[in-house]
């Protein structure tokens, strides 16, 4: 099926929704239906040895259906807003331009659909290394103390231990002279190239979407959670302060193992983690424009709602 049209611009896809929401299963679906490429919109579904924790697709769904963006980082790695804007453009233009596919972009990381239908702002590219910097503005010691200084605004966004945080803060400071929410208030103007459909899964019955949410968490557990914890823990190169470390699970995970937490303790703050993450998905979505609401209960309806409107906008 050709979906490019010289008189319109290409599809694609942005199917956001709460987590265990149903996305992933939804949009193994629609790849049955039309021929389509998944693009994964999750700041955790990228890190490789983070499988059970995350609720990834099993190796065996990923065959089936490859999923873009998954697996593409190591746990120590830091992945920036610009590193997915870039990739995911990328992944966008292959499936549109060289596979005449729709590419289906699926995740709950809302600020990732943002930068990618309205743009990023002009933040200078880090190129130096933490551990050789000898710049004394950026000394462990009192680098925090310095970013209140110059900027307030980002310090309260910031761990006062978050140190590659906050030296990136500072470092755009140093190389732009212009504070780091000051540029992020300044979004560079920018259109998406495509023509895109939104839909979000909304939780109409929350309390369901808490069972599952529960259910999921502890079926995690019995799935291995806990070892596939270990042996990152054990790594011996990772800290409690990394991106990866700070996903829901894995950062109660880091506290249970330092023995500063229960085992039900660990349970109870990642489910309740995750039900403000839900809140907070809620809220994006209640602000966003052009955006289809489905009902994350209703699974059939869901789907055919969805293929109803990207057939009605490929016949046109």
């Amino acid at each position: 099926m050709e979906i490019t049209d010289k008189k319109k611009l290409p599809i694609v896809v942005f199917l956001m929704g709460t987590t265990a929401s149903g996305k992933s299963e939804l949009a193994i679906q629609l790849s049955n239906l039309f021929p389509c490429d998944i693009i994964s919109v999750d700041s955790a579904l990228i890190y490789r040895g983070m499988n059970i924790g995350t609720d990834k697709p099993d190796s065996k769904t990923l065959l089936s259906y490859p999923h873009k963006l998954i697996n593409i980082r190591d746990p120590i790695d830091i992945y920036t807003i610009e590193n997915f804007r870039q990739d995911a453009l990328r992944e966008i233009e292959r499936s549109i331009f060289f596979r005449h596919r729709i590419p289906i972009l699926i995740g709950g990381t809302m600020l990732y659909y943002k930068v990618l239908l309205h743009g990023l702002s002009s933040l200078p590219i880090s190129n130096y290394s933490l551990k050789r910097d000898s710049n004394a503005k950026l000394n462990s010691l009192y680098s925090y103390e310095y970013l209140k200084s110059i900027d307030p605004i980002s310090a309260s966004r910031i761990h006062k231990n978050d140190k590659k945080r906050i030296f990136r803060a500072i470092e755009v400071f140093l190389k732009s002279k212009k504070t780091l929410s000051n540029l992020y208030s300044n979004v560079i103007p920018y259109n998406f190239p495509y023509t895109v459909l939104q839909f979000f899964l909304y939780p109409f019955n929350k309390s369901l979407l808490y069972y599952r949410i529960e259910s999921r968490f502890k079926k995690m557990l019995d799935q291995g959670f806990e070892l596939e914890f270990e042996k990152l823990f054990f790594r011996g190169d990772l800290n409690s302060n990394l991106p990866s470390m700070k996903c829901i699970g894995y950062r109660q995970m880091w506290k249970y193992f330092l023995k500063e937490i229960t085992y039900d303790e660990m349970i109870n703050s990642s489910i309740i983690s995750t039900k403000r993450l839900v809140k907070k998905q809620i809220t994006w979505s209640k602000k966003w424009k052009d955006l289809f609401f489905l009902n994350s209960g209703d699974f059939l309806n869901s789907l055919n709602f969805i293929q109803k409107t990207i057939s009605r906008i490929i016949k046109k």
